[in-house]
């Protein structure tokens, strides 16, 4: 069922242009995406089935081509492509705002951003934020993955890529795939190490942030750094 077979009030996109974006609920803007459904399920049915599936917005945007492609309705190429695509262009549009100010204007930016990159991974990993003088975002790096741990997480390969970007601070990230965003002993542990070998160079480390699905914790703001 297409969105022309819906009754007129149900329609998200006559809805968005009679009552703007704010309006509309997830499902509809994902049925936006999807156009069309599947017989026996109309495209709104089928969005809010994808968004249960999956965790929300957040986990179906983190969901891959393959786990996508399992789902009836979406064995074709374009409706995937078309969700990673609103994935990277939210990616590159966070990313563009931490380059044009320091990430100290933008705390929440940051940790929206770590999310979208890793919040929803089914395993952990540890990525970093190197940052200019100015303290606005330069790249993000996926550095490791599996079980973090201090033998895990090499400090000498994490200065070594700063002094590569020439990075005069950084940022902290790693996901929780349980989905508790409490740092643990391990984490704060960790922290320090990192702290302490990147000072060496000076960097220095002016966040951890921890990241689960739809929740942040932010080291810096709780005072754990």
């Amino acid at each position: 069922m297409a969105f022309k077979d819906l009754p007129v009030d149900a329609r998200p996109r006559e809805k968005l242009i009679a009552r703007g974006v704010a309006a509309l609920a997830d499902a509809e803007l994902l049925a936006l995406l999807l156009r069309t459904g599947v017989a026996g399920k109309n495209v709104l049915q089928m969005a809010q089935e994808l968004l249960e599936r999956f965790g929300g917005l957040s986990g179906l945007l983190h969901t891959g081509p393959e786990e996508l492609k399992l789902v009836k309705g979406m064995g074709g190429d374009a409706k995937r492509a078309e969700l990673i695509a609103v994935l990277e262009l939210a990616r590159r549009a966070m990313a563009e705002q931490l380059k044009e100010r320091t990430v100290f204007d933008s705390p929440d930016a940051v940790k929206q951003y770590v999310q979208l990159h890793i919040g929803s991974r089914p395993h952990e990993v540890f990525a970093v934020l190197f940052l200019d003088v100015q303290h606005r975002l330069i790249v993000l790096e996926e550095l490791f993955r599996g079980t973090l741990t201090q033998a895990s997480v090499y400090p000498r390969e994490i200065v070594m890529r700063a002094l590569h970007h020439q990075a005069a601070a950084v940022v902290l990230a790693h996901n929780h795939p349980s989905g508790s965003i409490e740092p643990s002993r391990a984490d704060e542990s960790l922290t320090q190490t990192l702290r302490a070998a990147l000072s060496l160079v000076d960097v220095r480390v002016i966040d951890h942030v921890i990241v689960s699905p739809g929740q942040s914790f932010s080291m810096a703001e709780k005072g754990v750094l």
